[in-house]
């Protein structure tokens, strides 16, 4: 998820505190132009500070990328929290009004997809300190989904959550490569199809 460098203009960016600001940059920079492609100079400028302040809240760049992407993941699971409030108890609902909150991401996410997805691409060290940031994030997510597919009385919810979570990915990738229009539009449809022609306990 970007975050607008238009707020950096905004007097409550200015008035931030230098770590709050080098992290905000960062998370913007790195999902928009990509991890590689950004260095800790660019960063530290836009962010209105200097390489030592930088390195004084953050010991490398890789320990900055990983507080970017616990951060986004972090906003990720807020938002969760707040659809599955919304519908408890119901996992059927809760379930379903996840199928609608993705569907709708893959839009809004359409030109860069997910922050996570593209980090674990452009990171194949497995020792990175960000990979466990997002092997955790993703984790978490099959795992909440298996738990909604049990709750909500289907067989064997492993598999439901699997083909689900498989489907998420698959239109990420689908929607970068051939856009909005392209079969990732179709993913709700799929979603739907898949959970209502499963097995039911």
């Amino acid at each position: 998820m970007s975050i607008s460098l238009d707020s950096i203009a905004t007097e409550a960016f200015q008035k931030a505190a230098p770590r709050d600001r080098i992290l905000t940059v960062a998370r913007d920079l790195f999902y928009r132009l990509g991890i590689r492609a950004i260095g800790v100079d660019a960063i530290a400028a836009t962010a209105g500070t200097n390489k030592m302040t930088l390195y004084r809240h953050f010991a490398s760049k890789d320990v900055l990328i990983a507080d970017c992407l616990r951060a986004f993941a972090e906003e990720c699971r807020g938002e969760w929290e707040a659809f599955r409030a919304e519908h408890a108890p119901d996992a059927e609902a809760q379930l379903r009004a996840w199928v609608a909150y993705v569907s709708e991401l893959m839009i809004k996410e359409a030109d860069r997809g997910c922050a996570l997805a593209n980090a674990a691409i452009e990171l194949p060290d497995k020792d990175h300190p960000a990979r466990r940031v997002i092997e955790a994030f993703k984790t978490e997510q099959r795992n909440q989904l298996v738990l909604w597919c049990s709750d909500a009385g289907y067989e064997r919810p492993d598999e439901l959550a699997d083909e689900l979570f498989l489907l998420l990915e698959g239109a990420r990738v689908s929607i970068q490569s051939v856009g909005v229009n392209g079969p990732g539009a179709r993913l709700a449809h799929m979603m739907r199809t898949i959970i209502d022609h499963h097995p039911r306990q």
